[in-house]
């Protein structure tokens, strides 16, 4: 699977993150507003920003999110993980957006690419979301991510935190609110 191709829509143009998007990304992540109920909600702030946009151009699978009336970044996301056993599987996450799109359906038009894209090479993507995190959760149930049973710890800044585990299959997609 191509973790990190350029897809297209009718308002986003997602592309590979590159070292020079840093400016453009960091303008857009410094608000604290974005990850007030994240479970990383101090990534507003330079330096564990930084070590953020380092992760991600590091283990490949970034991209960046151009919003095409302005072509400015306008977010991220990522594609991890990919496991090609039993029919295959990827995550999406680490995705974030200006504020200023929120509610407009620009997230459901990232992620019916994202799983467009993914769905055609595995048989389930998977989403992990902070248990607190009610805003992801949220645009979870909106695109049609069904909870699983399954949960991960992640050690964030020394903290555990419990993150739930939403899932979409090639199946649950075709007939989802995103086809």
């Amino acid at each position: 699977m191509e973790r990190q191709p350029v897809l297209e829509g009718e308002r986003l143009l997602l592309r590979p993150l590159r070292e020079e998007d840093w400016d453009g990304l960091f303008a857009v992540a410094a608000d604290p507003q974005i990850w007030a109920v994240h479970p990383a909600h101090d990534r507003w702030q330079e330096p564990v920003f930084r070590a953020f946009f380092a992760d991600a151009l590091a283990n490949g699978g970034a991209l960046a999110v151009i919003e095409k009336s302005s072509w400015a970044i306008v977010g991220s996301s990522r594609f991890q993980g990919h496991d090609p056993a039993d029919g295959g599987s990827v995550e999406i996450g680490w995705t974030f957006l200006a504020r200023r799109l929120w509610g407009g359906g620009f997230n459901a038009e990232m992620k019916r690419l994202m799983l467009g894209h993914a769905l055609r090479y595995v048989r389930r993507v998977d989403f992990r979301v902070g248990e607190a995190n009610v805003i992801s959760r949220g645009a979870m149930a909106n695109i049609g991510g069904v909870l699983s049973e399954r949960e991960d710890i992640t050690m964030l800044a020394g903290v555990a935190h419990r993150h739930v585990i939403y899932e979409i299959t090639q199946e649950s997609f075709a007939r989802g609110p995103l086809a």
